[in-house]
């Protein structure tokens, strides 16, 4: 059995859970943010576990802001409104199950490649500054669109491309409003950050992992206390008109990435 092993500090687990905190929410992709991170910190972590864990805390941002919206699902679900939203959320997530399962070794792999992630960030940058130039809309969510969503959302598992800035893009694109296009895309999140999660602990075997749980912890709850705070930004964001500015970062995190690590 292969024996993992990792050089993580207390602060290093912390500085990676703030990064993944902020950078979940906000368009400016959370897993290029978290290897480049692990790069720049020294930190030699097994696979993508680091990844998850931090993710899940930022999943419970996600259950955490809008619990409302999803005690309110829960609660009226004899509601057709509610099923059809149901139903939107289920298609739209089905192209990130089947794509995460079929290239699961292969999305992997590309974690470890840096020219991937800089050109990625580069390319989710100009993306975000596209949507400057959309009209501002507010048509309703149907299954079409949300299928177009999930599909961009599963493009968005190669590291360096923005899970939220595609799929809120996309579905400002749609025609949706910024209130809405971020509504969807995070209830969108929750089930497939917590199946990556159910597959990840499945695909380890005990003793393969010496990080210790005092570092995993800390990057969880730092990763939930900071997301919860960076999703209520952007929310602020996109109803003032501004969210297209996180593009001018990642083209600049993307250049600088290219040229110097």
């Amino acid at each position: 059995m292969q024996q993992f092993s990792t050089n993580m500090t207390l602060f290093d687990a912390i500085i990676i859970g703030i990064i993944q905190g902020i950078t979940e929410f906000l368009p400016i992709s959370s897993s290029g943010h978290l290897v480049l991170v692990q790069v720049l910190l020294g930190v030699n972590s097994p696979g993508n576990v680091v990844e998850v864990v931090t993710h899940l805390g930022t999943l419970l941002s996600v259950i955490w802001v809008f619990w409302k919206d999803l005690s309110f699902i829960l609660i009226s679900f004899q509601n057709q409104d509610t099923q059809k939203y149901i139903l939107f959320l289920i298609m739209g997530t089905l192209p990130a199950v089947i794509i995460g399962l079929a290239a699961k070794d292969m999305i992997t792999d590309l974690f470890d490649s840096i020219p991937m992630v800089a050109g990625s960030l580069i390319f989710t940058g100009i993306i975000l500054l596209l949507t400057q130039k959309l009209n501002r809309n507010n048509k309703k969510l149907n299954l079409k669109k949300g299928l177009l969503i999930g599909l961009t959302q599963a493009f968005a598992m190669i590291p360096g491309i923005s899970r939220s800035g595609m799929t809120i893009s996309t579905g400002l694109a749609l025609g949706l409003s910024g209130k809405d296009a971020a509504k969807f895309s995070f209830l969108l999140a929750i089930p497939v950050i917590a199946g990556a999660g159910l597959l990840t602990a499945l695909d380890t075997q005990p003793g393969s992992i010496s990080i210790p749980m005092l570092q995993l912890l800390l990057a969880f709850f730092s990763a939930f206390i900071v997301g919860t705070i960076s999703l209520k930004w952007l929310l602020g964001l996109l109803e003032s008109g501004k969210f297209h500015r996180f593009g001018y970062y990642c083209i600049m995190v993307g250049l600088i990435t290219y040229l110097v690590i």
